[in-house]
Parts: structure tokens; sequence; C-alpha cells
């Protein structure tokens, strides 16, 4: 029974999903306010994972994507940005909070706080990348969001365990919270990379794209509870891995890359879809928890929780006014101004050896990209998972305190998040105009000098061919495959040449009759070949590799010409 509404769940949090994507709707915002409304159904039993199930299942597959599809140049080049989104702002958000909690009544310890604040701490970036993507947010600030939301998960665990681990009485080593959160990266990282290089190892071995894809998928979770077994960063060693195995993608056949791509964009709907259900659903399991205690009334625990949502939210935002408004105009003008010795030096006309310049500043982002960020910070399953995962009792026996107050805070401030920035962040971004206008052309121009590079590559390919011939092919043959080969390189270089028009011109209208000529023949193609199944003449498998070539087709035709037409 609990696993068939385990099936249930994600059937129906996919089918409203695509029933919101359909109607122009955040999926989230619906997928989590139908389930919420579902839960008080009566008959409908509860849903409650284990929290190792939610971080060892649903996290690691959805961070491993990320970081497979994420440039790790991007990632370095806003490393500063990032780092300080996904570490620092969440040692400042659990801190902030966690002393904010303390004060107000019933008095809890400053580390079971402290601990609330790291279940708090982390940002879910998945509604808030979506939405950016749709309306055009440049990929500057996407980067950002995005490499946030790779580190911030592991620094709020670690800080996670360390807090729960010192209220609860149990050791763990190194006792420092400095030196285990760097055990904990360093050794996740370093699992994460060899899980990744011995994987990619077995994976050239192989020439089945099934096979590749299925090892790949068994990454994520292998790396992760590889970590964790040591008591290291498993979210480290996830993104890790993901950053390696992207950046040797290049390595792998066509097959096993078309093959990757969709299977993880699949599961990536899949369980966000879930993720966002499984939110909904625990509404009602909030409610009983709250009002099933005796020490603590319900009305206090909610207004406490209304009181962090609204620390949370403004800690952000503070945080990032900080250090990517006023931190770095002060260093620039710190920077700027001349030092007292500089000065004493120019008043006597003293000439040294010629000084280093100045560091230089980091780039200070536009206002518009702070505003986005601090808006765009809302709460997700990990919140959840670790705020279910806080023990019940000490080691002494004694139940744990806040731990009502910290299971009711992480579902209001998860949900709370998600309505009101999730709802709102769209319409911020259109009132900003964010949307940065040459960086289209600048994509344009650099898909146009690779294109020329690949065509430049081929010619070469092709004069060393002809010059070293292969055994055993005559000169007919080989003058025959080079005016083929010279043909379909012309075409290709044609095709990609820059045009001068401003508009809709000629080649331009003769491109698009192509295309769509292509189009309409694929699908009488496709539909011809269901009529010869339907009628018995063709059999499943031969229909399956049938479409699967004239899906390659198409793919080739929708690269080619429509990057033409842009």
């Amino acid at each position: 029974m609990y696993g068939a509404g385990f099936l249930l769940v994600i059937v129906g949090a996919v089918v409203v999903t695509a029933a919101a994507h359909r109607r122009g709707l955040q999926a989230p915002l619906v997928v989590v306010a139908l389930a919420s409304m579902v839960s008080f159904i009566p008959g409908i039993p509860p849903l409650e994972l284990p929290p190792e199930v939610i971080l060892g299942v649903v996290v690691p597959p959805l961070l491993y994507s990320t970081a497979l599809d994420f440039s790790f140049v991007s990632f370095t080049r806003n490393l500063w940005s990032i780092m300080t989104l996904g570490v620092g702002l969440v040692l400042f958000t659990a801190v902030t909070v966690g002393f904010f909690a303390s004060w107000l009544p019933p008095a809890l310890p400053l580390g079971a706080c402290l601990a609330l604040g790291a279940v708090l701490s982390p940002s879910d970036t998945v509604t808030a990348l979506a939405v950016g993507r749709d309306l055009g947010l440049p990929k500057r600030l996407v980067a950002i969001l995005t490499g946030e939301s790779l580190v911030n998960d592991a620094a709020a665990l670690t800080l996670f365990t360390f807090a729960t681990a010192t209220v609860a009485g149990v050791g763990i080593q190194p006792h420092n919270p400095v030196l285990y959160f760097a055990y904990a990266s360093i050794v996740g990282a370093g699992i994460g990379l060899l899980t990744a290089v011995l994987v990619h190892w077995v994976r050239a071995r192989l020439s089945d794209a099934g096979l590749e894809t299925v090892l790949g998928m068994v990454v994520p979770f292998g790396a992760y509870l590889a970590a964790e077994e040591v008591h290291a960063s498993g979210v480290l060693a996830v993104v890790a891995a993901g950053f390696f195995v992207g950046r040797r993608a290049v390595d792998a056949s066509f097959g096993t890359r078309l093959q990757s791509r969709q299977v993880w964009r699949s599961l990536d709907v899949l369980l966000e879809a879930f993720i966002f259900a499984y939110m909904g659903l625990q509404l009602p399991l909030v409610i009983a928890d709250i009002t099933g205690g005796r020490r603590v009334s319900a009305a206090v625990i909610l207004l406490n929780s209304m009181l962090i949502l609204l620390a949370v939210m403004l800690t952000r935002l503070v945080w990032i006014f900080l250090m990517f408004g006023v931190v770095p105009a002060y260093a620039k003008r710190l920077i700027a101004r001349p030092s007292r010795a500089q000065r004493i030096m120019e008043m006597l006309h003293i000439r040294g050896r010629q000084r280093k310049p100045p560091p230089r500043h980091r780039e200070q982002l536009p206002w518009k990209y702070g505003v986005v960020m601090s808006w765009a910070g809302m709460r997700g399953v990990t919140t959840l998972a670790a705020a279910a995962g806080v023990p019940f009792t000490t080691i002494s026996g004694v139940p744990f305190p806040g731990r009502r107050l910290i299971q009711a805070c992480a579902f209001v401030v998860a949900v709370g998040t998600l309505l009101i920035q999730g709802s709102t962040l769209p319409p911020l971004i259109r009132a900003l105009d964010i949307t940065d206008p040459g960086e289209r052309d600048r994509e344009h121009d650099k898909t146009r000098r690779a294109q020329l590079v690949a065509y430049k590559a081929a010619r070469q390919a092709t004069a060393e061919m002809i010059t070293h011939p292969p055994h055993g092919v005559d000169r007919v043959t080989l003058h025959d495959i080079e005016q083929r080969v010279e043909q379909h390189l012309a075409t290709y270089h044609a095709l990609h040449q820059p045009t001068t028009e401003t508009g809709p011109g000629p080649e331009t209208e003769r491109l698009r009759a192509a295309h769509d000529l292509i189009q309409r023949i694929l699908a009488e193609q496709r539909r011809a070949l269901v009529r010869e199944r339907d009628s018995g003449r063709l059999d499943d498998e031969d229909l399956r590799a049938l479409l699967e070539q004239l899906d390659y087709e198409e793919a080739a035709a929708s690269a080619d010409i429509p990057n033409r037409l842009s």
C-alpha cells in the first residue's frame, strides 16, 4: 500500500507539472498547492520518508545532473561570488537566524538554535533557475545561482551535522568546526573525483551506449554513499564527480551523450515534481506534530515560524547588499586612494623602483543582479530532509530541545519562500528588464567561430586522407569520396556563414522553407511507419530502430537550419 501511494504521488506530480507547463504556470507552486489540499482528503495515508532516503536518493542525482551541464570554467570564473553565497551566506544565515531564534520564547539552547539556522540556511534554486532561463536572465547571473546551489548544501549539512552532534552529545571527529569542515570538503571532493575517474576508465572500455548510461547513473549514488561512509561531504563528492564526468563527456560516443542527456533531463523532471509534491504532503504531519505537544502552544510555534521566515528572507537581502554592494564599492575606493607613504614620497619627490600595481578589486555586479539574487532564496527538499534528521533524543535520553520548532520552521520557511518569492520572482525579473541584449550576439559569434574551426579541421582531415589514402582504395573511388565530402563541406560552410541581411530575405526564406519541408517529410515518414506497424507488416523492434534514425535526422536539421535563421 505504501509503495502504491508512493507511485501515485510521482504520477500525479508529473501530470500536474505537465499541465502547469502547458498553461504557462509555475509548476512548483501548483504542485505544492494541490498536494497540500490532497493531503487533507480522508483516507489519504501520510507520506513520510526517512531523511537518509531524501538525502541519499533524491538530492544526489539532482546535484549531479546540474554539475554535468554546468561549465567548470564558469564556476571558476565566478568562484568568489559562488563561495560568497554558497559558504559565506550559509554561515551568516545559520548564525544570524540561530541567535534570533534564541531570543524568541520558549528559550532554547544556543546549539539547538544554531542547528535550526543550519537547517534553514541552504537555498534551493530549482525554481529560480527555471524562471530565469525562461525569462532570459544573463548567463553570468544564472551561473552564480547554479554554483550556489552546488555548494550551499554541503556547507549547510556539514554545519548541521556538527551542531546536532554537539547538542546530542555524540562524539564527532575532529572536534574543531573549521577542521571538520575542511576534512569533510577535501575528503568528499577527493572521493568524488576518484569515483568519477574509476567510472570513466570503465566506460572507456565499453561499446554499448546503454551500459555506459546506466553506469553513469550509478556515479552520484556511489560517490555520495562512499563519502558519507567516512563522514565526509557526500554533496561535494557528487558535485566533484559531476564536474569531472561532464568535462570528459567529449570522450564518449555521440550515442552515449545523446542518450545520457535525455535520461538525466527526464530524471530531473521526475525528481523535481516529486520534491514539490512531497513538500505539500507534509502539511498534515507538521500540523499534527505542532498540535501534539503540551509544553508549547501551536500558536507560539506558528508565530515563531513566521518571524523566522521573515528573518531568513531579510538575512539574504542584507548579506547580498553588503557583499555585492557595499564591500566592492569600499574596496574600489580604498584601492584608488593613495596611502600615506605614497603621499610622503610624492611630497619629497622620491622615485624608487616601479611599484607593482595594486591588485584589482573584484568586479562589482550590477545592482539588478543583486536584487534578483536576494529574492531567489527559496528553500526546498534539503531543508525538509535536514529537519527530519534532527535526533529525537540526546545521548542521555533527554528529548532533543526544540525539535518541534525546527520541524515547523522548516516547513513554513520552505513553503513560505516558495509561495512568496517564487510567485513574485517572474514579475520582478520582467520589471527590472535584466536581460543582456548583446549576449545573444556574443554567443552566436562564439558558435560561428567554433563552426569555422570544425570546418577547417574537416577540410584538413579530408586533405590528409587524399594524400595518404587507406590501403586497398583505388583512385576512382578516392576521387568519388573526395567530391562527395567536398560537396558536403561546402554546403555546411555556406549554411553557417554569417549573413549581412538585416531582415527576412530570399536566403532566409529559402532556409525556412527547407526547414519546414524537412519537418513535414519526417512527420509523414513517421506516420507511414506507424501505419505499417498497425497493419502487421512491421514489428515494434524494427519500428523503434527506424524511428530512431528519423529522430537523429530531425536533430541534425533542428541544429543547423534554425541556428542559421536566428
